[in-house]
């Protein structure tokens, strides 16, 4: 499993055997918290299967979603860098199988592996790219043009982990979706529903299925 995670894909068997040396496999049921906003750094986790969230809390209650994380995603990363507190709260949306390493020996890694640093440094890239866009979408466009580019990015999201063409089942809530698009529930349900009258996507409990995903491209702007 861990050849085929883009941090560790590069590396030659023997690497990964060292790798497999300290990973520990960890279990987590829908909707149990993996680590909570606050929690000593001192694991990072890698998904095996299912999908989880990571989600900032304010003081008022209110919260927001941050970051999807599917097969192949690497989450509580910074604990290979620091010891620092997490900074988000990570939940798992639906059974989830990962793999876990201790933040020491991951550094310990890291020192010995320049692939395994070279890779996390691109994850990390990617990672700080889509915060940025979605920080921009959040500052320049519309409703309806947030949903969509949040849209397309699970859709994009679905088939790097396998989803073929056609049909994509995204595995988002109404809720996560105007969070990540920065918007309320209610705006965001109603732009759902115009992409659902025009057959585009169609909505279900905690899913939503897109079957033009190319159609959402004329939303953004």
């Amino acid at each position: 499993m861990l050849g085929r995670v883009p941090v560790f894909e590069t590396l030659a068997p023997p690497d990964l055997e060292r790798v497999a040396q300290v990973a520990v496999p960890r279990s987590f049921h829908a909707h149990q918290v993996i680590f909570r906003e606050g929690d000593a750094s001192d694991t990072c986790y890698i998904v095996e299967s299912g999908h989880a969230r990571a989600v900032r809390e304010h003081q008022d209650g209110r919260s927001i979603a941050l970051a999807h994380f599917g097969p192949g995603d690497i989450f509580g990363e910074l604990a290979m860098f620091d010891d620092e507190l997490r900074s988000a709260t990570i939940e798992a949306i639906e059974d989830v199988r990962a793999i876990a390493i201790l933040g020491a020996d991951m550094r310990r890694l890291l020192r010995e592996h320049a692939d395994i640093s070279y890779k996390l440094v691109i994850a990390l890239g990617r990672r700080l790219r889509q915060t940025n866009e979605r920080l921009t979408r959040q500052s320049f466009q519309t409703v309806q043009s947030r949903v969509a580019g949040v849209l397309a990015q699970l859709v994009e999201q679905a088939r790097a982990e396998g989803a073929e063409d056609g049909d994509v089942l995204v595995v988002a809530t109404q809720a996560e979706v105007a969070q990540l698009a920065g918007s309320s529930r209610e705006s965001a349900s109603r732009f759902l529903a115009v992409l659902e009258r025009a057959g585009i996507v169609s909505q279900g409990r905690g899913r939503l299925t897109v079957h033009q995903p190319d159609a959402l491209a004329r939303y953004v702007f």
